[in-house]
C-alpha cells in the first residue's frame, strides 16, 4: 500500500511540473558572478571605448546577467595581457581579454617575450573588423591615389614608432606603390594631428574609425584603404589592388588582413565549450540585435562588424601558414 501512495505522489509530482512550470533547480553559470575584461591598452583610445560599452552591454545577453568589469593591463602592444591570459588566467569564462590585432605579427616574426599561441586561445570573436586608410590634408591637389602616385613630390605622414601597424602601411606603400613617403614620428595620435592642423604634415595612416569625424569635417580626404570595407568607404581603391608585384600582393595581404579580426576577444586556452558558447553567442547577440549597444557604438563612431571565432582563426592561419621566403619579405617592412 505504501509503495502504490509513493508511486501515486511522484505521479502527482511530475504532473504538477506540467501544469506549473516551475524554474530549474540549477542557475545559470554565471549567475551571481564578475567577469573580469582584461583590456591590453590603457584608458583612452579605440580599444577602451569599444571595451567600456562591450562590459555595458554583454552581460545583458549571458544567462545570469553577470556583472562585467573592465580591468587595464597595458603593455607592448597588448602582449602583458596576451601572455597573462594564456598560462596564468584560469579557463572558467569569469576572466576574458581584449587584445592588438598586430599581436598576430608578433608571433609571425617570432618575437622574444611572447610566451602565447594565437590559435590555441579560446576565441569569442570580434565587435568590429578595422580598416586602415590613408588620407591627407583636404587642402592639397590630390584627388585620388592615382594624383597621388603619379606625383614625384615627398608627402609626409605623422607615425609613432615603427612597430606601430599606421607606420608600416606607409613604408609598405612607399615600398609597393611608389609613393614618395616620408614618416615623421610624433609621441602620439594628438600630437599627429595638431601637426596635421598646422600643415608640418600632409596627413597619417590609421584606422577608418579613429579618422572618420574628421573626413566628415572635411579636415582629411580619405584616398585608399587596406582589403577590410567597413561603411563609408566601400568604394575606396584597395592597396593590394594597386600594385602588380606579387610580393608587394603578399605583404599588403598579409598586414591588411588582421584587421578582420578589429578588437578581439579570447579566454584562455581549454575553457569549458558549454561556457564558450554562451559567450560567443552573447557576442552575436550584442553587435547583431541589441539596438541600445548599437546607439551607444554609433555616439562614439565604433563601426560594427560581428566577426566570428571561426572566422577569426581562419585569419590567424592564413597568416601563420605563409611561406618562409614571404614571411622573410614582411618582416623588412613590419616589426613589433
Amino acid at each position: 500500500m505504501k509503495r502504490q501512495i509513493s508511486y501515486f505522489l511522484t505521479g502527482l509530482f511530475f504532473l504538477s511540473l506540467l501544469i506549473f512550470p516551475v524554474k530549474l533547480l540549477a542557475a545559470p553559470y554565471f549567475e551571481g558572478k564578475v567577469i573580469t575584461l582584461i583590456l591590453g591598452y590603457p584608458p583612452g583610445g579605440g580599444y577602451d571605448r569599444t571595451a567600456r560599452i562591450l562590459a555595458k552591454h554583454l552581460p545583458k545577453h549571458i544567462p545570469g546577467n553577470p556583472t562585467m568589469v573592465v580591468q587595464y593591463m597595458p603593455g607592448a602592444t597588448s602582449m602583458v595581457a596576451a601572455n597573462f591570459t594564456y598560462d596564468q588566467v584560469k579557463p572558467d569564462g569569469l576572466t576574458i581579454s581584449m587584445l592588438g590585432r598586430n599581436l598576430a605579427f608578433g608571433q609571425l616574426l617570432k618575437v622574444s617575450g611572447i610566451k602565447f599561441d594565437l590559435t590555441k586561445f579560446s576565441w569569442i570573436g570580434s565587435p568590429t573588423a578595422i580598416s586602415n586608410v590613408l588620407v591627407i590634408r583636404e587642402d592639397l591637389p590630390y584627388k585620388t591615389i592615382f594624383d597621388l602616385m603619379k606625383s614625384e613630390k615627398q608627402i609626409f605622414l605623422g607615425g609613432v614608432s615603427p612597430v606601430e601597424i599606421n607606420t608600416q602601411l606607409a613604408l609598405i606603400l612607399n615600398k609597393f606603390l611608389g609613393i614618395n613617403i616620408k614618416v615623421a614620428e610624433y609621441r602620439g595620435g594628438a600630437d599627429i594631428w595638431l601637426a596635421i592642423e598646422r600643415k608640418e604634415i600632409d596627413g597619417v595612416c590609421d584606422a577608418y574609425d579613429s579618422v572618420q569625424i574628421r573626413i566628415d569635417r572635411g579636415q582629411v580626404r580619405p584616398l585608399l584603404r587596406t582589403r577590410i570595407s567597413q561603411p563609408g568607404i566601400e568604394n575606396l581603391p584597395i592597396n593590394e589592388d594597386l600594385t602588380t608585384d606579387p610580393i608587394g600582393k603578399k605583404v599588403m595581404a598579409m598586414h591588411g588582413i588582421v584587421g578582420g579580426v578589429g578588437r578581439f576577444l579570447v579566454a584562455p586556452p581549454k575553457t569549458p565549450d558549454d561556457v564558450m558558447k554562451i559567450l560567443r553567442d552573447a557576442l552575436a547577440k550584442v553587435v547583431n540585435e541589441d539596438s541600445e549597444f548599437k546607439e551607444d557604438a554609433k555616439k562614439i563612431r565604433l563601426p560594427l562588424t560581428y566577426v566570428s571565432s571561426e572566422k577569426c582563426l581562419e585569419i590567424m592561419n592564413f597568416l601563420f601558414n605563409q611561406p618562409e621566403e614571404i614571411v622573410k619579405e614582411f618582416s623588412k617592412y613590419v616589426k613589433f
